[in-house]
Formats: structure tokens, C-alpha cells, sequence
């Protein structure tokens, strides 16, 4: 016969499928809460044969829901009929733990009436037995009831685990975030002025801008985006950028766009960085001749509103029609060149900026972009921060798809 109050029956548990051995091993563990000895004496017998389930047995109905919070069982047998405490009572204690809440609950009973079994199942319990059951039968419920819960109880371990990788990979790419910030340049400002915003997506891409005077007469303009996202594509954004403000670039005369893009290509072939590749707006800026030669990798058009005053300037799309870096070896590439009028204002972007599904789900238009640039933006407000409130009202949030990046020179 059992002890009156608990005893175990310790196995190796053999029921979990092999695949599922990088979460934690949950053996099949029954709690059996009756008032009889004789009964718990019967269950032992009934289960003593299968290896995998553990057995654990209260005879005290009071430690009945203390001890469910100790042991942790994967499916709990539960008689009604018991002095001092009724089970259904503790049915309820059951689902008001939070601990005990979630565990598959097996009434055990000699009643079959069905007012009781349907306030059984009111309560919460998952099944109904009129004791005892069939050995068989028993054991196909526990198995089934233990299966569902540890299957709960793995979900809930990868959920878990998921999160915190989330939020791990969250904390590194905004660590990312920050250091494609810092390396991006201050503006200018004077007589010619520059400044610029970079929003970088939930993802984090591979944007990256700057611009830099080459000699006194010679300002070297430049945007990139890299393929794809996160911390790969940041790290090949930046050594392109490092590259192009270091003029590292063997053989290359950095006042020509199309032998910088040349170079570029040549350097960052894709089958040597991860199969990414970037595209590219490079232009450069002669102020003795106030004009703009530029060159094109695959890259948005930027865009020079330009004309004799505000009132009348139109805009202009600089584009060459050059293909994407480092998809294909010895790709020519070939510069033009923009004269600027009195009044000159030149956007510089990657598509993250244009390409916004809006709330109704539709695509936001490259035209659509190029009408906000040559709107005025709202007295007291920059241009810059207009466009930037703009496009978020219109995503609806400012959690975007990919790198938001636009730069502003006005000559």
C-alpha cells in the first residue's frame, strides 16, 4: 500500500520526440489527489509498468494545491468526494494559481451524473473519468493530456528564447545604428550649405552618405544603399563609405564620377562580400564652373531643383542609368553634367525614402516624392524635417521597411 501522503516513483522519461532536445526535457508526471490509499495503491499499479510516467500521490486534500505548486505535474488526477475539502473546490484553487492554472486536469470521480460532470468542466477541468477507468483508457489520457501541456510548456521556452534573441539582435542593431550615425558627416554651412537625415529601419540596412571637399573648388558628393538588411549589409555600407571619404581607391581620380564607380565595382564584387551589392548617386561639385558632374550605379535619380529664384525653379532628375556595384566585372560607366542656376538645391536619397506602403496598403510613387521636395515646406519648419514628417504621416508610423536617407546641398 502507499504512504498517506507522497511517495514517487523516479523514471527516465522516453516520451519526448528526438527533435525536440535543444528545449528542456519535461517527463510525464501525474499527481494523483484522493483521499483513499487503496485508490492510489490501484493507479500505482496501473502505471507501474510504464517507465516514463512518474507518480506522485496526496492523500491530504488541504496540501493538495501547495503541492501541485512544488511538483509541477503534467497532468493532475483529481477526486471530488473527500473530507474537509470538496474537489471541485479545489478545481477552482487549481485555476486560480497562476501556477497550476495552465495544468490538464483529469476529474476522477463516482459520480456520473451529468450536472456534475458539467460543472466539472465549468470550473475548468479538461476531462471526466468515473473511477476507476480502465487501465488502458487511463493511461491513453494522461498520455494525451501530458503531450498537449509539454508541448504548451516547450512553445512557451521557444517563445521565451525568441524574445530575448529579439531583443539581443534589437539592441545590436541599434548598437550598429549608432555607429553608421557617428561616422556621417556634420553639416555645412556658409555660403554653400549641407545637412542630411538617416532613419534607419527596424532592420537596419546598408545606407550610408556623405560628402567632403576634395581640394578648394571640388565638393565630392555621394549616397549608397546596400542590399539587404542588418548588421552584413551596415558593415559593407560602411567599408564602401570609408573607401570613397579616405580616397583609398587605387588608380582613381576622385573628380571623376564614372572612374569612382568604376573603382567601386572593381573593389566590391559581390561573390567576395557575401553576394551583396550596392547602389550608387556620386557626384561632385565645381564651384568655379557651378556645376555638378555625376554618376549613377544603380541608384534613385537625385534631384536638383534649380532655376533663376525660388519662385521659378523646376525640378531636374540627375541620372545616368549606370548598373548596380558589384554584380559584373568591368562594367562601363559613364558621368554627365548639370550647370546649376542662380538658385540650386540638390535631394540626394535611397529609395527607403519614396518607397513607403502607405496604411491602406498602396506604394507611395517616386513622382509623389518629387512633388514634396519641390513643395514648400510650412514657415518656421526645414525643409529637411518637413519631408521627414511628411513620409511618416503617410507610412503611419515612424518604424520603417527599410534605411530612410536623405541629404540636402544648396549652392
Amino acid at each position: 500500500m502507499m504512504p498517506n501522503d507522497l511517495t514517487e516513483q523516479t523514471r527516465t522519461d522516453t516520451s519526448l520526440p528526438a527533435d525536440t532536445t535543444l528545449l528542456t526535457s519535461h517527463a510525464i508526471k501525474v499527481l494523483l489527489v484522493d483521499d483513499q490509499a487503496i485508490i492510489g495503491e490501484a493507479v500505482r499499479r496501473m502505471l507501474v509498468s510504464d517507465t516514463d510516467i512518474t507518480l506522485h500521490f496526496c492523500s491530504d486534500p488541504a496540501k493538495a494545491v501547495a503541492l501541485a505548486t512544488e511538483l509541477s505535474p503534467t497532468v493532475i488526477l483529481q477526486d471530488l468526494v473527500m473530507p474537509e475539502v470538496d474537489g471541485l473546490t479545489l478545481v477552482k484553487f487549481y485555476r486560480a494559481n497562476p501556477k497550476t492554472r495552465d495544468i490538464p486536469l483529469i476529474v476522477l470521480s463516482t459520480k456520473e451524473e451529468p450536472e456534475t460532470k458539467a460543472e466539472a468542466f465549468a470550473l475548468g477541468a479538461n476531462d471526466y473519468l468515473v473511477k476507476l477507468p480502465d487501465k488502458v483508457e487511463l493511461i491513453a489520457r494522461i498520455r494525451y493530456h501530458s503531450g498537449g501541456y509539454i508541448a504548451q510548456l516547450q512553445r512557451n521556452e521557444a517563445y521565451r528564447a525568441l524574445l530575448e534573441s529579439q531583443k539581443k539582435l534589437a539592441a545590436e542593431l541599434a548598437e550598429a545604428a549608432a555607429y553608421v550615425r557617428s561616422l556621417l558627416p556634420a553639416a555645412i554651412t556658409g555660403e554653400l550649405t549641407a545637412e542630411w537625415r538617416f532613419l534607419p529601419s527596424t532592420q537596419l540596412g546598408g545606407d550610408a552618405l556623405g560628402y567632403y571637399w576634395i581640394d578648394d573648388d571640388h565638393l565630392a558628393i555621394y549616397l549608397l544603399d546596400v542590399c539587404g538588411h542588418g548588421v552584413g549589409a551596415a558593415l559593407l555600407s560602411i567599408s564602401a563609405m570609408n573607401v570613397i571619404r579616405s580616397r583609398t581607391l587605387p588608380n582613381t581620380n576622385f573628380l571623376q564620377p564614372a572612374e569612382v564607380l568604376s573603382a567601386l565595382n572593381g573593389s566590391f564584387q559581390m561573390e567576395k562580400h557575401n553576394n551583396m551589392y550596392f547602389t550608387i548617386w556620386y557626384g561632385v561639385y565645381d564651384k568655379k564652373q557651378r556645376r555638378i558632374s555625376y554618376c549613377c550605379g544603380g541608384h534613385p535619380p537625385a534631384v536638383l531643383i534649380t532655376g533663376p529664384d525660388a519662385a521659378t525653379a523646376q525640378p531636374v532628375l540627375l541620372q545616368t542609368g549606370g548598373t548596380i556595384i558589384g554584380a559584373m566585372k568591368g562594367v562601363a560607366f559613364k558621368s554627365d553634367v548639370c550647370e546649376l542656376q542662380p538658385y540650386a538645391r540638390l535631394y540626394v536619397f535611397s529609395d527607403g525614402a519614396y518607397e513607403i506602403f502607405q496604411p491602406d496598403g498602396s506604394l507611395w510613387e517616386y513622382d509623389d516624392f518629387v512633388r514634396l521636395l519641390t513643395s514648400p515646406a510650412p514657415q518656421g519648419i526645414s525643409d529637411l524635417d518637413h519631408i521627414v514628417a511628411s513620409i511618416t504621416a503617410l507610412h503611419g508610423t515612424n518604424n520603417f521597411d527599410d534605411d530612410f536617407s536623405l541629404m540636402r546641398v544648396c549652392f
